[in-house]
């Protein structure tokens, strides 16, 4: 386990900070990743070190932009951009919607409406953990 890891998921509130997940409906603790990967000249700084569930973590890998439609935007930055300016969560279908191109590029990059997320959090939110 990263020796980061309790500090980030304290700050991250032990939630994904790109999909919302609740660690708490997990069997084992969410990763550590880099918001600018190390490949791309990222550091182990605090700053760019945030929580990740499984799903979002391989998904971004090392990607730092995702597809706004036709343009290419960044991803969402858990230090630098708060999530509720960029994302909306439907609460009767659990679909996280884009508010902005950083939203939506992220949305598509994570693949954060996958079926199977939708599935999920249907059964967080019944539980009380989502959003």
């Amino acid at each position: 386990m990263n020796p980061r890891y309790a500090a980030v998921a304290r700050r991250a509130g032990h939630r994904c900070e790109y999909c919302r997940a609740p660690e708490a409906a997990f069997n084992f603790p969410f990763e550590v990743e880099h918001v600018t990967p190390t490949s791309a000249g990222g550091s182990d700084a605090a700053a760019n070190l945030a929580l990740a569930c499984r799903s979002c973590n391989l998904r971004k890998s090392d990607a730092v932009t995702g597809r706004d439609g036709q343009s290419k935007e960044r991803l969402l930055h858990p230090r630098e951009d708060r999530w509720p300016d960029h994302f909306r969560v439907d609460p009767d279908t659990g679909v996280i919607e884009g508010l902005t191109a950083i939203g939506r590029a992220t949305i598509e990059r994570l693949d954060l409406n996958h079926p199977l997320q939708l599935a999920a959090r249907s059964v967080w939110a019944r539980l009380g953990l989502y959003p």
